[in-house]
Order: structure tokens, then sequence, then C-alpha cells
């Protein structure tokens, strides 16, 4: 989304009085229809009512009516009035034919596009099934009611007609050939997307979409994930938020067969609404997971809406941001993390916001906030004295520990330069993100995360780089130059500074990812990377990525054969062993920003690659509980001689929501020599030998033996 909205809004007034005496239900249905009344871009009523009021003058002049009227018929089609949309725009281009014929190409663009989300609504969300929306679109995919795609093929076509170097036009006119089965010969060949150019370029499994058959394909607009056991009977359980203002935090208990069913009325999420993004941690150290759900991003100054900390006692969630002192000043936001930066055994919790002020003269300035536990389930606001306020407009944050000297650091993504935080041990950080290497330039940045991709006990970095439009995608296809920002890809020099080896790696491509996050799918020891793509805007079809890890070096696009290419906006993506098989399977949260950009999430099952592994669980005593932090180190005997495999407990996505707990793929090995875990707050590693292939285990921070947990696989 474009900053140039920023003129339009306003800010909303102050938190009421009687705030403090509603209930968060209805604080938030309260906040909630506000937003669908006012003149927020996304879901606000205001826009249309306006272009409705100045259509009702008998005087206007005929080129604005028509103006209007196409301005209009686009509110309509973003507010899912799809048929009043289209009704609208087709009048509008009758008109236009006589009277306005600088406007028929704009309108064709429109109709085409509105013609598309009909057709999307009657085939992929009504007659939704596992096919639906995965690039190459094929099989289940190919729309069985066919008249709208016909009459957005033809659109494009007209559209090409007058203007035959649109790469947009091109693009959408090939997927919408591919959705009518009629992909390639469909398409004349002079804006013929060649189809070799979406082949994998290696064989991989498919990973079908299982969500309908698992009871968690729910229908959404963009939303954030989060998964754990958050009732402690040895699942793992899901959290889905959406930013639909008025729609609930919704909770998914695992049932331990394959399939979920949904508890958020009895656990109470279903009284919180809205929501971008969420995170989980034990805030409180008392064993089980917690949650925040971040709210406002992207809605600029109408983004003041706070955020939510939910405690967690037996699966039950209450409300005590206010009590724990996070609710005051609520900014847009929809990143945060927790993290112990202080050392002191309890987790705290930064959050980044969205600060316009150094991109925007007179915009309010937005400072992201670093809430230090205080020990005793509140926190207090030590942005100040540590010097991260950031105050840049933030959309992604990360905390590793980057320069092995046993504290956690900082990094923030922002729509400008980025930083990095380093640790100095006294409650304080150092900004060094120039002399590190990782600032990037002042462009637009997204999701971020620390990970050991190269296992070599040091983390790097991946930092989404957020700007690419369809025609660099049509352009790649074609073999021809595009303008889209890669992502940052930096790799840890061990001294303090990284390299970007994104080209080494083979990750410099058009991907405009948004939601992405990481594991290790074929159990090989190698961390994958799963991108979510797209942007508000309807048009911004564009298949998610998968890149797979090929020994630490570099990454394959295997997106068409893994079956994991769905087109639908991407948000939050978990990797997380849901039927205690062993392997990772990916949940991911999908819809976009307006009405007409609702979508069901996809849970793509893993079909298995006869890989060993390791589900490994920390519990720490002087660490804080969730062990957040701690390096783990693995020795494997493998046929080919000695391997090592590093992780990092807690690094996670900024916009991901996979679990705490450690899944390590570990290949071929026949022995795990050496399991060793550096505590943050245990000065002695902590070390097993022999510890069991294919098992589940818990290491407890301090004791001599580790226990071997006894879980079933899914029935």
């Amino acid at each position: 989304m474009g900053l140039h909205l920023a003129p339009l809004l306003l800010a909303l007034a102050p938190v009421p009085p009687q705030a403090a005496a509603e209930t968060p239900a209805q604080e938030f249905q309260r906040i909630g229809k506000e937003l669908y009344e006012n003149e927020n871009p996304f879901i606000g009523a205001a826009p249309r009512r306006a272009l409705e009021q100045q259509l009702e003058d008998p005087a206007l002049a005929l080129e604005k009516r028509i103006e209007l009227q196409a301005q209009l018929g686009k509110e309509y089609l973003k507010a899912a009035e799809i048929e009043r949309a289209l009704a609208l725009l087709e009048q509008t281009m009758e008109l236009a034919q006589s009277r306005a014929p600088a406007l028929v190409q704009r309108l064709h663009r429109q109709l085409g596009l509105a013609y598309l989300r009909q057709a999307e609504q009657l085939n992929c969300v009504a007659r939704h099934n596992a096919d639906c929306c995965i690039f190459p679109l094929k099989d289940g995919a190919i729309h069985a009611q066919r008249e709208p795609a016909l009459k957005a093929r033809e659109h494009y076509l007209a559209l090409l007609e007058k203007a035959p170097d649109d790469r947009e036009a091109l693009w959408l006119l090939n997927l919408t050939a591919m959705a009518l089965g009629e992909f390639p010969d469909g398409v004349p060949e002079r804006w013929r997307l060649p189809p070799g150019a979406f082949a994998a370029q290696a064989e991989f499994p498919r990973f079908p979409d299982v969500a309908k058959r698992a009871g968690v394909d729910s229908l959404n607009m963009a939303g954030g994930v989060a998964v754990e056991d958050y009732d402690g009977d040895g699942w793992l359980d899901i959290l889905t938020s959406t930013c639909d203002p008025l729609g609930p935090l919704t909770f998914f208990h695992n049932t331990g067969d394959g399939h979920f069913v949904e508890r958020s009325k009895e656990v109470h999420t279903s009284e919180q609404l809205g929501g971008l993004n969420l995170v989980s941690g034990d805030y409180d150290n008392d064993g089980d997971f917690d949650a925040v759900v971040l709210r406002g991003a992207w809605l600029l100054d109408y983004g003041r809406i706070r955020k939510s900390l939910l405690r967690n006692d037996a699966g039950v969630f209450t409300d005590v941001t206010r009590a724990a002192g996070l609710a005051d000043p609520p900014y847009p936001s929809q990143t945060g993390l927790f993290a112990d930066f202080d050392g002191d055994g309890w987790l705290d919790f930064y959050v980044g916001n969205e600060s316009r002020a150094e991109m925007e003269q007179g915009a309010a300035q937005y400072p992201s906030q670093l809430y230090r536990s205080k020990g005793d389930g509140t926190f207090e606001n030590a942005t100040q004295r540590a010097g991260v306020s950031n105050d840049r407009y933030s959309k992604g944050v990360a905390a590793g520990d980057y320069d092995n000297d046993g504290d956690l650091d900082l990094y923030v993504s922002n729509i400008g330069l980025n930083r990095l935080y380093a640790n100095q041990g006294d409650g304080t950080f150092k900004d060094v993100g120039p002399k590190a290497g990782v600032t990037g330039k002042a462009e637009r940045h997204f999701a971020c995360w620390f990970f050991d991709v190269d296992n070599d006990g040091w983390l790097d970095l991946w930092v989404n780089g957020f700007q690419a439009k369809l025609e660099d995608l049509a352009n790649a296809a074609l073999g021809k130059p595009d303008g889209a920002l890669r992502p940052l890809f930096f790799v840890n020099q061990r001294n303090g500074t990284f390299v970007n080896r994104a080209q080494a790696a083979g990750v410099a491509h058009a991907y405009l990812p948004m939601g992405s996050n990481f594991g290790d799918l074929d159990n090989d020891g190698w961390l994958d990377i799963y991108l979510g793509t797209g942007e508000p805007a309807l048009q911004m079809l564009m298949p998610n990525v998968l890149l797979w890890n090929r020994g630490g070096e570099r990454f394959v696009d295997v997106t068409s054969a893994s079956g994991m290419g769905h087109l639908q906006k991407g948000h939050g993506v978990a990797f997380a062993d849901f039927d205690h098989d062993g392997d990772q399977d990916v949940l991911h949260q999908l819809g976009g920003f307006f009405l007409v950009d609702r979508f069901q999430s996809a849970l793509f099952e893993n079909p298995g690659f006869g890989n060993h592994w390791l589900s490994l669980e920390l519990a720490g005593t002087q660490t804080n509980r969730m062990a957040v932090g701690a390096r783990v180190r693995l020795v494997l005997e493998t046929p080919a001689g000695p391997r090592e495999l590093h992780r990092s407990a807690g690094s996670v996505s900024s916009f991901g929501g996979s679990p705490h707990r450690l899944e390590i793929g570990l290949a071929d090995a026949t022995r795990i020599q050496r399991l060793e875990i550096r505590w943050p707050r245990t000065r002695e590693p902590q070390v097993f030998s022999d510890v069991p292939l294919d098992a589940f285990v818990r290491v407890v921070e301090g004791q001599v033996t580790l226990e071997r947990l006894q879980r079933a696989r899914a029935r």
C-alpha cells in the first residue's frame, strides 16, 4: 500500500472515558464499527458514500460523472458488492465508449479485475477444494462456473489490443486462461507466457492442502498465526487472527486424530476482534503459552488501536493488557516479539510500530516500544533508556545473538533503512546496522528473521524486500529485466558483519513477500523458506513461493512441484508437526485487506521424506521457561562422517507463528553422538550423549537426564 494515502486520514479521537468500563468485546466492537464507517481506505464506508453523494448532483458534467462512477465501482468491488460493481462499471463503459474514450482502457482493466474476482468467488471460494488457486492452475482449480473468467479474458484482450506492452494485463490474461483450463493455447502467442517459466527447478513431492479435512479452512481476511500446545495435552493447537476489525481471534484445538475443533468461545478468544498479527510467549513464566494480538497495521492514524496481552490459564485466555502495563499508548503495528534482553530470566516484549515522521512532514511519530518485564507479570516501558525507539515505519522485528556474546540483539526492518541494535549488556543497545552492513537501502522491507542457514553456529539474517508489480513477474517469466526489490539474505561473517548473498544463493528474484517463515520440510538438516506473497491491491494475484535449501549455499524454487504456490495473499505462516509423524506441515493464513479478498486458510500436509528427526522441548529454570535465546548444537554420526547442526530456540519469523519446540531434521544420521545446549543464564553447556533418533524429548535446564516424551501419532 502506498503511503500517499496519509493526507486522507485523520487521527482517531482519544479513547472515550467509558472505555475503561467496557469489556474487551464491547471495546473492540466499538472500534470495529468506527472503522467500518470512517474514511480508512480498506473497509471504511465514508469514501463510498461521498462518491454516491457527488453522483446525486443532476448538473454533474458527463465526463466527471464517468470518472466518479469508475471510482465508485472500485469501491463497491473492494466492499465485496461485486454485482453492484459490475453493473455500474458496465454502464460506465457504455457511456465512456462514446463520450470519454480516454477512460476506456482504464475501464477494461477495472472490468477485467471485477469479473476475475467474481470468478474467484463463484469457484475458488464457494466451491472450494484442495486445488483451488494452486499455481499453475490445473485439475480442481479449473473453473466450473466459466462465464466470469470468459468475460475477464475479453477485457484483458481488449486492453492489450490498445496497450500491447501492458505487462500487468498480460499476467492476468495468462492467469485467466489457466483458470479456464485453456493455457497456453487459449492465449494469443504474442501475449503468451512460456509454460516452462513456471516449472519447478527440481523434483519435489506435492504437499496436499488438507485444511478442509482437518477443520481449519476458515474464511477470513489477512491475519496472523500462532501455533503452540496451549492447553498442555501434548498436541499443537492453532490461534489465527484477522485484520477484519469485527472478526474474532480463532482458537483451534488439536484433537490428536488429524482434526481440529474450534473452541474460540470456550477459551474466550472470540472476545478479541481484529489484529493483523499475533505472537506467543510465556510472559508470566508459569510454563504455558500466552499471546499478544497486534493491531492497526497499514491504517496510519486510524491504526491507533491497543494490542491485547492474553494470559493463558489452563487453556483459557484472559485479557490482562492494562493490568500488565501494555495498553498505552496505542500505536499502529503488526510486528512484535518476546525475548529476554536483560538476561534476568523473564521475557521482555518489543513491538515495532509504524512511525511516518521520518518520511512525511507533520506526520505523527509512533516510536517502537521495549517493555521490560518486572518479574511479577507486569512490564515497564524501557524504550528511551534502551535506545531502541527506531522512529521508522517498522514492518518486522527479530531477536538473536548475532555476535555470539551471550545476549540477544534486535533487528528491525522498516520502510526505509533497517536497524541492527547490538545489546550492550547493560540495558542499552547500539544501532550497528551500517557497520554490520545490514541496513539495506532506503526501500520497503517486510518480515525478517535470524536463522543459521549454513549450520556454522552463527546466525544469518533474512529480510524480505517488499516492492514488486505484476509486470515484474511477467517480465521475469519472459526473461526480461524487472524492477522488483530483492530479498536481503545476509550471511554472518563471524566478525560482526554480514554479506548479502541473495544473488549467489539464487533468491534475487521478484517475490513481494508478506507473511513468511522457515523450517526443514524434508528433514535434511537445512532450513527451507516459504514466502507468502502479495500486497493489499486486489489485482496482486501471484504465487506464494517455496525455496528449498540445498546444503546451506543456495536455494532452489520448487513452488510448482510442491503444490504450495497459492495465489491468494499470504500472511501468517507456521511450520509445525501437527500430526506427530516427525515432519513439518505448513499452516498458511490467507486473505487480503479488503472484504472481497477473503479466502480459506491452507494446511499443507508433509508427505514425508524418510529422513530422521528430533523434536526437542526446552524448559528453563534459571533461563526463561520457554528457553528463548538458548542455543542447540547437535553432533551426528552419518554414513558420510560426522556432521553438526545448530539451532536457536525462540528464533521465529516476524510474520510467522511456528511453535517454540525445536523440530530438527537429522537426514541420514545413524546416531546423535552429542546434544549440547547453551542456556543464556547457565555458564556451562548442558551435554547429553546417545540421544534417541525419531523421538520427542524434553530437556530441563540443570537436570542431568533428558526425558523421552510419549507422543502418539495422529490416528
